[in-house]
């Protein structure tokens, strides 16, 4: 960890969450966290940049909660722009109110505070926070979550001695203001310069771990736009969770994790003591081999670790990739969030009422810069959050049904593309990817079932190559290049909820788009959706109101 300065006091953020209270579903304990957003110096890789820091922290604090704990986060922006943090994979249920990004969102404006509320509500697993806007995600300010099972259900693995966080993701050594500045002018960004672990480049983060006993690693790649194959000299890795869902329990020597994507997998000290071995993470399917390398420690041992690195799979081996990803399946035995165990839900027997496809493209607008697209949309930000111009009813700021449920032949365009959808609807989307690099896409305020993904153009036929039985469940998934992915989804949470890719120049120059969840009400019952908070930020034409 880097450290710049010491965390503000706690005395304000428990004043201001105090209204809160009252409008979250309060049935677990409360946590209270006080976080102060900074900028130093630091040279992860040698060359100094400006990178953005948690209470001094690089990467910041952990967020550690249990299933159903209501969380207050008290965030301090000393940064010279607005900033917003965002819950990657925390489904923030009935409540995108609090979701921190620019849809649903006014911004925390320089010298400002607010106070993020939410519930850990249903949820177990590992996931990360990170910054929203402006590229600031390429200056750090990220850290890891975890929702641990409450007491009354257990984990369906011995309990291990320890949890350790490991994130990992490219790096550039550019300054995020001069990236975002050429994205501005239409220059695509170039391959990252390194891979981080921990924040550290290679040789700097260190575990230390006993002889025999088993650890829970949980690894989330963070980086802005490359696939991370994962490693550990002389060790196996057994995976346990995949986003908030127990697998099936199997062995990997590596594993690839494509951006935005976290796992739990479980380390046992197996081999001989007295020793020390590699953690590699190496870049996927770019040119340059970059590699990460951090320090398994057995506990006693100072010696460095010895011989070569561990090898991962070819660069560009897109099969080893594919078929790791359809081995990853759900657990159906055991509980996670409640006791009744996963597999109880059958998802496979559910009605489909809606498919929306979604293709993802690239285009060279008129003023000569490149945009990229969902649906022939490049998505571009109005001056009022869409869940606040939603709520108040304000015209002109966004057309619900603004992107089509296909691809239709449009020429590309910029716009504000919003999928409106029906609660409770039980739903397909497809996405499909006609480019020549791997996508990673996320769903806000969601969980998806991950039943198919293969080479080509999707159609209707592909279905009966779903796997509608033991799917994995998670909020982030890859689209191989000129592939396509489908999953299914229950619309069980009412918001407005961002869909955005995970490489994030893509995300930057328009590859995203929103989705509105309502019902029938003209206005939500409090069973379904949060009201608006009391300490709701406003801007845009919703600053007065």
């Amino acid at each position: 960890m880097s450290t710049a300065s010491a965390p503000v006091g706690v005395a304000l953020a428990i004043t201001l969450i105090l209204g809160l209270a009252g409008v979250l579903n309060a049935d677990g304990p409360e946590l209270y966290y006080d976080w102060k957003v900074s900028s130093s110096q630091i040279a992860p890789l040698g060359v100094a940049k400006q990178v953005i820091l948690i209470n001094g922290q690089f990467p910041g604090p952990l967020l550690n909660a249990t299933t159903n704990d209501v969380v207050h986060v008290n965030v301090h922006n000393t940064l010279s722009e607005p900033f917003l943090l965002t819950w990657n994979g925390v489904q923030q249920r009935k409540n995108s109110w609090q979701d921190g990004v620019a849809g649903t969102n006014c911004p925390i404006l320089p010298g400002q505070n607010w106070t993020y509320g939410f519930q850990m509500k249903d949820q177990i697993g590992s996931f990360f926070y990170y910054p929203s806007l402006l590229l600031q995600r390429a200056a750090g300010g990220y850290g890891p979550i975890r929702i641990n099972n409450r007491v009354v259900i257990p984990i369906p693995f011995p309990f291990p001695r320890d949890d350790f966080d490991i994130l990992v993701g490219d790096w550039y050594n550019a300054d995020y203001k001069a990236m975002r500045s050429g994205l501005d002018g239409g220059r695509l960004l170039p391959e990252p310069d390194g891979i981080l672990i921990n924040g550290q480049g290679p040789g700097g983060a260190s575990f230390t771990i006993q002889p025999g006993a088993t650890y829970r690693l949980r690894i989330s790649n963070v980086g802005l736009r490359t696939t991370i194959n994962f490693r550990i000299q002389g060790h196996k890795l057994l995976l346990v969770e995949a986003e908030g869902s127990y697998v099936v329990k199997e062995n990997y020597t590596s594993l690839d994790i494509h951006c935005g994507q976290s796992y739990s997998a479980l380390l046992t000290a197996d081999q001989p003591p007295n020793a020390a071995y590699f953690i590699v993470a190496s870049s996927r399917f770019i040119s340059r081999n970059l590699t990460g390398v951090a320090t398994l420690r057995y506990a006693g041992s100072n010696a460095p670790p010895i011989g070569p690195l561990p090898d991962g799979p070819a660069n560009y081996d897109y099969a080893f990739s594919l078929n790791q990803a359809r081995s990853i399946r759900w657990d159906l035995a055991v509980g996670a969030a409640r006791p009744n165990p996963q597999g109880s839900y059958h998802y496979g027997q559910i009605p489909i009422t809606r498919t929306v496809v979604l293709r993802s493209g690239v285009a060279a607008m008129g003023n000569g810069t490149t945009r990229y697209t969902v649906n022939g949309i490049s998505f571009v930000y109005p001056d009022t959050p869409l869940k606040l111009a939603d709520y108040y009813k304000i015209p002109n700021v966004f057309t619900p049904g603004s992107i089509p449920d296909a691809p239709d032949g449009r020429s590309p365009a910029t716009g504000t593309s919003v999928l409106d959808a029906h609660y409770r609807d039980f739903i397909q989307i497809v996405f499909e990817n006609t480019e020549p690099e791997l996508q990673s896409w996320h769903l806000n305020g969601y969980g998806v079932f991950v039943v198919g993904m293969d080479d080509g153009v999707w159609d209707k036929g592909k279905n009966s190559s779903y796997n509608l039985v033991d799917a994995v469940y998670r909020s982030t998934l890859q689209v191989y290049p000129k592939a396509w992915t489908a999953v299914l989804l229950a619309l069980d949470n009412m918001g407005m909820w961002n869909i955005r890719s995970q490489v994030e120049d893509k995300r930057y120059l328009g590859q995203e788009l929103y989705m509105r969840v309502k019902g029938d009400d003209p206005v939500p019952s409090y069973r379904d959706e949060s009201p608006i908070p009391d300490n709701v930020l406003k801007c845009g034409r919703a600053a007065s109101l």
